[in-house]
């Protein structure tokens, strides 16, 4: 890990501001280029993958998915595949009987409403079914370049460490990013907050007292930090 320019002896925590800069320091030293973790092609296959995501694993999808393009690589085409095909496919992600229901039903929807394009609009995107805020917010972000900052659990739980939010879900603590860090940031500093919780800050290898982010903003903590789960 690289080193994060804060003095060894410090025994005071960092003010908010302070904090905000140092975080953001940090990723970029660490993490200056954020490829997207989940292997795609297009807006319509980092949708599907996105949703394939949901309480999988990003390297459990890359897996998956080559074998489901084989089925169909588009909307025209998926929405003719038979739910049970799209089924056995993706059973490995968990999940499997709502969201192979829910692949065959949006590609279908993109075909009747959208001439068979991903929408590049939020609202549109949340109207699908299988789609979140979160998964909208993803595509929003890394298929179309609009400034958005998706947050899932990790960075719920990471923002929380980091004394960034006090928020009890998800969408509070989107808020609060929000707010602290330029627009610009945001869909390069999703990602990197994504690798930095899973290489240093994970849910079970630091308690907000281990990882190199959580000492220098807080040298004073003592005990470990209480997340609260969204």
């Amino acid at each position: 890990m690289c080193e994060l320019n804060t003095p060894p002896t410090a025994t005071v925590n960092l003010k908010k501001a302070e904090r905000v800069a140092l975080i953001q320091r940090t990723l970029d030293e660490l993490y200056p280029t954020t490829p997207i973790p989940l292997d795609h092609f297009d807006a319509y296959s980092l949708l599907i993958a996105v949703l394939l995501s949901a309480q999988c694993t990003d390297a459990r999808v890359n897996q998956i998915t080559p074998a489901l393009w084989q089925l169909a690589d588009n909307p025209h085409d998926m929405a003719k595949v038979p739910i049970e095909e799209i089924k056995a496919v993706i059973r490995p992600c968990g999940l499997s009987p709502q969201k192979s229901k829910a692949i065959s039903v949006l590609s279908q929807r993109l075909v009747d409403e959208f001439d068979g394009q991903v929408p590049a609009d939020m609202a549109a995107l949340e109207t699908l079914p299988g789609v979140g805020h979160k998964t909208a917010s993803v595509v929003m972000s890394q298929a179309f370049g609009v400034p958005a900052f998706p947050v899932d659990t990790h960075i719920h739980r990471l923002a929380q460490r980091w004394g960034l939010t006090h928020g009890k879900n998800v969408v509070q603590t989107e808020k609060d990013l929000k707010r602290l860090f330029p627009k610009e940031s945001w869909n390069k500093l999703h990602l990197q907050i994504i690798y930095y919780g899973r290489e240093h800050c994970s849910a079970r290898g630091c308690n907000g007292l281990v990882c190199g982010i959580c000492r220098a903003c807080y040298p004073a903590r003592k005990h470990p930090k209480q997340v609260q789960k969204p």
